[in-house]
């Protein structure tokens, strides 16, 4: 059987929901692709949610409530910016058609910025997106410490 073939297939097979959660994710990439030249050129600078910037300031401090429900709800906070956390056991569901159309439309998109580096560090898009990075990061980092925390308690982590 042809991959392609076997694809299709997979993806009929699907419960609806999941079709539809795929569709609104190709079309959630394809409105960042096609908005990246409006970052490009800093028009368009991504907020940085204040649960990471609190989670920079420091990722390890004490969580506000060390209780099982309230390690949960600071867990529910961060995945609600981060997305999900990853889950051991878990099956990798890897979209290999899906990455190469997108780093295909980014490439494309990409190329119509000439000097698209020096743009994006003279309008400040690039240490914007620097700063953003290193906040996700502290965000991943604190999600790692409160999962931490709540699993030396024995608490059934629910986020």
């Amino acid at each position: 059987m042809l991959p392609g073939a076997a694809l299709a297939q997979d993806q009929a097979k699907q419960a609806p929901e999941k079709q539809e959660k795929r569709r609104d994710d190709t079309l959630d990439k394809a409105g960042t692709i096609a908005s990246q030249p409006v970052r490009d050129v800093g028009l368009d600078k991504d907020e940085i949610p204040p649960i990471l910037l609190k989670a920079m300031d420091n990722p390890y401090a004490p969580p506000p409530s060390r209780t099982c429900k309230g390690l949960n709800t600071s867990l529910g906070e961060l995945n609600a910016v981060l997305g999900e956390d990853f889950t051991a056991g878990a099956a990798a569901n890897e979209n290999r058609t899906g990455k190469i159309a997108e780093a295909v439309g980014k490439t494309i998109v990409n190329s119509l910025i000439p000097f698209r580096g020096l743009v994006r560090e003279i309008s400040g898009a690039a240490p914007a997106q620097r700063r953003l990075q290193a906040a996700v990061t502290a965000g991943i980092a604190r999600r790692g410490y409160l999962r931490g925390q709540a699993a030396a308690k024995g608490c059934k982590v629910t986020s």
